[in-house]
């Protein structure tokens, strides 16, 4: 894949999320059910449940927003390694990342090999290099 489409798919992937971000920052910002808050414990009006019930998708919301926040630091990198020259090489051996893989993945750091291995191992955040 050449420069320029890389750009492009980054380009489109960062406006996706960003539209993504928008709406989770929304509905995270909007005031649950009821007007109250959800961190108040003294609610008459709404029954356990339903607070833990809000409480439970608000805390979805807030882990959405932060895995939307790291796609979108990959893709600044990804967008940082265009412009050094290093793009679409594996972070870990410098061996080149597939095409395949990168049209699936633009803002991929590690060849599949890497990838997997970071996947399995316990010391990688989240899997995710």
């Amino acid at each position: 894949m050449d420069l320029k489409e890389a750009r492009t798919r980054l380009e489109k992937e960062r406006g996706r999320l960003l539209g993504a971000r928008s709406e989770l920052e929304s509905e995270v910002k909007r005031e649950p059910a009821g007007g109250q808050d959800v961190s108040e414990l003294s609610s008459v009006d709404q029954h356990p449940a339903d607070q833990a019930t809000e409480t439970f998708e608000r805390e979805k919301d807030l882990s959405i927003l932060e895995s939307t926040d790291e796609q979108l630091r990959d893709i600044e990198l990804a967008f940082a390694r265009i412009e050094d020259g290093s793009y679409g090489s594996c972070e870990v051996c410098g061996r080149p990342i597939g095409e395949e893989r990168l049209r699936a993945r633009p803002a991929a750091r590690l060849c599949i090999d890497h990838q997997r291995e970071a996947e399995q191992s316990p010391d990688a955040p989240s899997g995710r290099l």
